[in-house]
């Protein structure tokens, strides 16, 4: 299957995008093979996938040196054209989405309507994203002097993408990066290598080379390009443990650094709530991609007046959930993506017989399906300092807890070293967003949950992150911010 690219004049061109077979890295505008492969697993059926390359020192060197030449016409382009050239990119994208929801859902595991999603997201992601344009201030003008702040370009910036959303964040890291005027290099999650490989072949056909490459590879990659002198910035989502690492190897070099990290995501529940409305909303924004969203819902904290009521209609929605191969259109819910993250699943699993919890489901794999499956699972009122309330179990798995008062249940909900998000549900905005602005985290909705848009910035408090990408925050930590003193 190889559908037409689309180069920047909006006609086809004769490159092609075969989504299905050929990954290599791109480095300076070519396709690089290594010596050594690896490939990836289906996690819904445990087959492997074709081989991707497994990239050296010396592909890093090459890329890093393509990228740092290319820095220096690129960031001369005039940024409407930078604009242009994203948004085209974008369109490029659109014309493939049916393809590259098909690879997503084969290598990532999610329901193919939820990788549709995420093929329109990073459209739409990049195309906002091209949007936004920084522009210098005048902060200070007098009859004598005028002071003036503008941004400038980092120059080459690595994107660290995690395995959980691997084609949108990709595009959430390369627009804003070359709409500033820096070029990017995409480093895959070894779990999921494929959309990212792809998504850069068919950048190819926009950008000059160097400007946008990708390399896949094991562990030995990420330090590599974090630690390499001439990266001048590290945009990394993935977990607490490995954000500081890569924050512990970027001091090394002082280059810049966003991190999008772990979460804990509390959930209020206010006595106020359609029960039968909230508490089916609330199961599923818990265990969306089963479970596997930073910022999904990882702890319900319900009013002890509407408590029982509550569990039992979430408890109602999970029995009708449809676990499967996410290519099967009628599957709610996919798969754990890899083997390492199953088996951490299956301790938080283990832990409701051990501490002799009420479960609405034993968490058990179904016995008809061969991949890395997890029947979603709630947790009935399990100890505040228990494993499934400290820690993120990022699976189908999620606590239920009841609450009195508004100062006790919001002590609780940030008694965690995580804040990235939060959500408050009442009929009451008054009172939602009373609570909420009292709440320890970068995001928090009020009666919704899991909404973003590429226009706000998105980060997380505490050790959920450092710095903000999307909006026009997001495109000034890609940059310098220089301060022009002008004496008239």
């Amino acid at each position: 299957m190889a559908p037409s690219a689309i180069n920047l004049n909006g006609q086809p061109s004769s490159a092609k995008i075969d989504v299905f077979n050929n990954y290599a890295n791109w480095i300076n505008g070519k396709a690089h093979i290594t010596p050594e492969k690896r490939h990836g697993v289906n996690p819904a059926t445990l087959e492997n996938l074709p081989d991707v390359p497994v990239s050296t020192r010396e592909d890093v060197e090459a890329a890093v040196k393509s990228a740092r030449e290319a820095f220096k016409s690129w960031k001369a382009v005039p940024v409407e054209e930078r604009q242009a050239a994203v948004t085209k990119f974008a369109e490029a994208l659109q014309e493939v989405a049916g393809d590259f929801a098909k690879l997503l859902t084969t290598e990532q595991g999610k329901p193919v309507a939820l990788a549709q999603a995420e093929v329109a997201g990073s459209h739409i992601w990049m195309e906002a994203m091209a949007k936004i344009t920084l522009k210098s201030e005048i902060i200070q003008e007098t009859e004598t002097k005028q002071t003036i702040e503008r941004y400038t370009p980092l120059g080459v910036c690595v994107g660290i993408v995690p395995w959980n959303f691997p084609l949108q964040l990709a595009c959430g890291k390369i627009a804003p990066a070359l709409v500033t005027g820096n070029t990017n290099i995409i480093k895959p999650s070894p779990f999921t290598p494929y959309c990212g490989i792809k998504l850069v072949e068919l950048a190819q056909q926009f950008f000059p080379p160097g400007v946008v490459q990708v390399l896949s590879g094991n562990d030995s990659l990420g330090p590599w390009l974090i630690e390499h002198i001439d990266v001048d910035k590290i945009s990394f989502t993935g977990s607490i443990a490995t954000g500081k690492r890569v924050m512990q190897s970027a001091a090394g070099t002082l280059k810049r650094i966003t991190l999008e990290l772990g979460g804990n995501d509390p959930a209020i529940v206010c006595e106020d709530v359609d029960i039968e409305t909230v508490a089916p909303t609330i199961a599923t924004l818990a265990f969306a991609n089963s479970g596997q969203i930073c910022i999904a819902i990882k702890r319900v904290y319900v009013q002890d007046t509407i408590y029982e009521k509550f569990r039992d209609a979430m408890f109602k929605h999970i029995k009708t959930l449809k676990l499967g191969n996410g290519l099967d259109s009628e599957t709610s819910h996919g798969p754990v993506q890899n083997e390492m993250q199953y088996e951490r699943v299956q301790g938080f699993i283990k832990d409701i017989e051990s501490q002799k919890w009420i479960a609405a489901t034993g968490g058990e794999k179904p016995i008809n399906l061969k991949g890395y499956f997890i029947t979603p699972t709630i947790v009935d009122g399990p100890a505040d300092d228990s494993r499934i309330v400290v820690e993120e179990p990022f699976g189908p798995i999620v606590p239920l807890l009841s609450w009195k008062t508004e100062s006790e249940v919001l002590a609780r909900a940030n008694n965690t070293r995580m804040g990235l998000g939060a959500s408050v549900w009442t009929r009451n905005l008054e009172r939602g967003r009373r609570i909420a602005e009292q709440i320890e985290a970068g995001s928090v909705w009020i009666n919704s949950h899991l909404e973003v848009s590429p226009y706000a910035a998105f980060g997380g408090h505490k050790q959920s992150g450092i710095g903000s990408e999307w909006g026009l925050s997001g495109l000034k930590s890609f940059c310098n911010v220089q301060t022009l003193f002008l004496a008239k």
